[in-house]
């Protein structure tokens, strides 16, 4: 009984796994590809010694 719940669960979250697994490919596909974004708060700052 158990196995067959277990089973039918898998069974139905197995397109939604695929679809996020896609998008997140997608999106490094297209991050990798475009322009680097500017890293927020970051400033170069003069060390003096």
């Amino acid at each position: 009984m158990a196995r067959a719940i277990a089973y039918s669960v898998s069974n139905r979250l197995q397109p939604i796994a695929a679809a996020i697994l896609c998008l997140m490919a997608a999106q490094l596909v297209l991050h990798s590809c475009g322009d680097p974004e500017p890293v927020p708060f970051a400033a170069r700052v003069a060390v003096e010694r």
